[in-house]
């Protein structure tokens, strides 16, 4: 769900970003999670996007009652992903119920999404 809610707020839009830099810290320890090469564990990835975004966002990115996913990566970066799904942006809310680790698991996976 809170997938769901962050990739409406970015494909939405909805006013500036603020900077966090307490977001930044914890976004390089999350990063430490995906492999040691920067790999992102797909399956994992997958895996919590159907359970806490899919029913926004469709089961395949395509959208549903928000925004389609397929392309997210090419407009924001995991970092952005992750502000995003932990602050909200838009109409997308913020995804209080998603770990700091999930949240930065799906936003390195849909970062690839170009």
């Amino acid at each position: 769900m809170m997938l769901g809610l962050v990739l409406i707020l970015a494909a939405c839009g909805g006013g500036e970003e603020s900077s966090d830099e307490g977001t930044n810290e914890e976004t390089t320890e999350e990063q430490s999670d995906s492999g040691s090469d920067g790999t992102v564990d797909a399956s994992a990835a997958e895996g919590v996007y159907k359970s806490s975004c899919a029913s926004c966002h469709g089961g395949d990115l395509e959208g549903a009652m928000g925004p389609a996913l397929t392309q997210v990566g090419g407009k924001y970066s995991a970092d952005e992903i992750v502000n995003i799904i932990k602050n909200g942006k838009g109409q997308m809310p913020a995804q209080g119920d998603v770990t700091d680790e999930d949240a930065q698991l799906v936003a390195s996976w849909l970062a690839a999404k170009k």
